[in-house]
């Protein structure tokens, strides 16, 4: 099932962000590889990273959420899971 994730930072969450950064890279280029991720990008506002937004594959809810669970971000505290979104979505696919 494809999702689009919105996910934006926890206030003051810039240093934080950027002290785990290749973490979540590395990660997020496992999962692109593995056809988990489609595409991937911050959300940008003055110029500043404020959060991320992700389309991503899995195959069930389970396999979402333990990407989660484990997401860098998410264990490191800096988005803000409270104003997390999971929005299903049916993209186009490849030409």
């Amino acid at each position: 099932m494809q999702y689009l994730i919105i996910a934006y930072d926890n206030d003051n969450a810039l240093d934080k962000r950027l002290e785990v950064r290749d973490a979540h890279v590395a990660g997020a280029k496992k999962l692109i590889a593995e056809g988990k991720i489609i595409n991937a990008g911050a959300l940008i506002e003055e110029d500043q990273m404020v959060g991320s937004t992700l389309f991503v594959d899995f195959e069930t809810e389970d396999e979402l959420n333990d990407w989660i669970d484990n997401e860098p971000y998410v264990t490191n505290n800096v988005w803000n899971m409270d104003e997390f979104q999971i929005v299903p979505v049916k993209l186009l696919p490849k030409a």
